[in-house]
């Protein structure tokens, strides 16, 4: 199995299903981990040197953090829904805690941090929401902590990609600390498929390809990009989503196509 794929531990006690760290994945900024809690379940953790963002991905739960307290956030019960999540930054030097109200499906995404922001809710309303793309690479877009909102290092974003659609395409890639016209960001995505039983394509590939391969994402499954180009295709009949975490140097997406096929923006821009 390749290395880049994580497969969840479906035997945790503790509800942990994917757990990424640095260390882990062989790299320096991003960690992710996604729990599964039943109701009345609850998850206490301190942020250390790190900071946090606590993404809801389907259920209900009050969420609090040193100084603040939040009851009853959620409510989307499937990503499916398409609705944008209840959301949680927590800074560095910090702690939180998660109590399951309902089911809850809780991605926790990591990254250095200083300490510079408060604890906030991110509510469904200011998650920025896009279409990019047109036609067969047309999919939906989450911006639930851009780079323009406040935080020290994390960038998360969900997307959804339907069933016969592509998406992180055409193929970029952010592994250079080339700013202004590329920056270097570590990345996870994590999967959720559409009957359960399908699976997403995703391939990473660098241009020498010194790394290239081509991955079968079953739901549930992590995958990570340490470098190079990385498009995700959901084959026909097989809604995929995913979400993103991104980390690095420098808190900015700067991405770079690939050059063999840039030309596609142009083919399917709308008119």
């Amino acid at each position: 199995m390749s290395k880049l794929l994580i497969t969840p531990d479906s035997n945790a006690a503790s509800g942990k299903l994917i757990s990424i760290t640095p260390a882990s994945a062989g790299w320096t900024y991003v960690g992710f981990e996604v729990f599964k809690l039943s109701e009345g379940q609850s998850l206490a953790q301190e942020t250390g040197a790190r900071e946090v963002c606590l993404v809801l991905l389907s259920g209900v739960a009050d969420v609090a953090t040193s100084t603040e307290q939040w009851r009853g956030i959620g409510g989307r019960m499937s990503v499916f829904e398409q609705t944008p999540p209840y959301s949680v930054y927590v800074p560095s030097g910090d702690r939180y805690r998660v109590e399951a109200k309902t089911a809850l499906e809780l991605a926790v995404c990591s990254a250095p941090g200083s300490g510079g922001h408060p604890a906030r809710l991110i509510p469904p309303e200011q998650v920025g929401i896009e279409i990019r793309g047109s036609g067969a690479i047309e999919r939906r877009v989450h911006n639930i902590l851009p780079e323009q909102e406040p935080a020290d290092s994390l960038l998360v974003v969900e997307v959804f990609t339907p069933g016969g659609h592509w998406s992180s395409y055409p193929p970029h890639k952010h592994d250079r600390d080339a700013l202004p016209d590329e920056s270097l960001l570590e990345e996870t995505y994590y999967f959720r498929v559409r009957p359960e039983q399908g699976f997403a394509l995703q391939r990473i590939y660098t241009d020498d390809r010194s790394l290239d391969e081509t991955l079968a994402v079953k739901d549930g499954e992590a995958v990570l990009v340490p470098c190079g180009y990385h498009p995700v295709s959901a084959p026909p009949g097989y809604d995929v989503y995913y979400l993103n975490v991104m980390a690095g140097p420098r808190r900015t997406w700067k991405f770079h196509n690939d050059p063999d096929h840039a030309w596609i923006l142009s083919a399917n821009a709308k008119p």
